[in-house]
């Protein structure tokens, strides 16, 4: 990797990552590179020394999570069984997964709790952390998270009774700021979850 001097000079926006409209890449796709000369300049930024030991292997390592985690595959989503049990809810709880706040660029972790009544197949039990997790693996809002996960899940089963909710600990709040930690919890309720209250209270009782 070539060393970039830091100088007086104001760096180009290309430089630390922040391209133009007409220079951003598809969603889902980093630019190693880019994301090595960033790290590089943000231990010169921090005041540090990129050639010493303990950073000299730093970029890569920022780079390579980075890479990890905007491309993380969550493999196959789409695996349903036939399901002949008319008027079951189905819950599924505690799937822990971790984002990052567009808002900081810090991380913030979601217990993600998904319900729904099948309709005709039934949606296989690791789908749901995989629906979790590909979603999380972008900068994100804990609100938008919970809504992407009911679309999908919602397109995968054919069901229109679908309830995500999802409680987390954002470290922009924890760290900086205030610096208090917090439970966040934002819900997402359609169908018969939003329409009957005590649906709604079956499932709010198993999340």
């Amino acid at each position: 990797m070539a060393i970039i001097e830091s100088t007086d000079t104001p760096p180009n926006r290309d430089l630390v990552g922040l391209p133009d409209e007409t220079s951003r890449r598809p969603n889902g796709t980093v630019d190693f590179d880019a994301l090595l000369r960033i790290g590089h300049d943000l231990i010169v930024a921090l005041g540090g020394d990129p050639t010493t030991d303990g950073f000299r292997d730093t970029p890569g390592r920022f780079a390579r999570w980075w890479r990890e985690f905007i491309e993380y595959d969550a493999g196959v989503v789409t695996s349903t069984f036939d399901h002949a049990e008319p008027g079951q809810m189905v819950v599924v709880s505690g799937l822990r997964v971790w984002s990052v706040c567009e808002h900081h660029l810090l991380p913030f972790w979601c217990d993600i709790t998904v319900g729904y009544f099948p309709v005709d197949q039934i949606l296989g039990l690791s789908k749901f952390a995989r629906v979790a997790h590909k979603h999380a693996h972008r900068p994100q809002t804990q609100e938008r998270l919970a809504a992407a996960i009911a679309d999908e899940i919602t397109a995968l089963t054919g069901s229109a009774d679908v309830a995500v909710v999802s409680r987390g600990e954002h470290l922009c709040m924890t760290m900086r700021g205030i610096k208090t930690p917090g439970v966040m919890s934002s819900s997402i309720v359609r169908g018969c979850f939003r329409e009957d209250a005590s649906v709604r209270y079956e499932f709010l009782r198993q999340s």
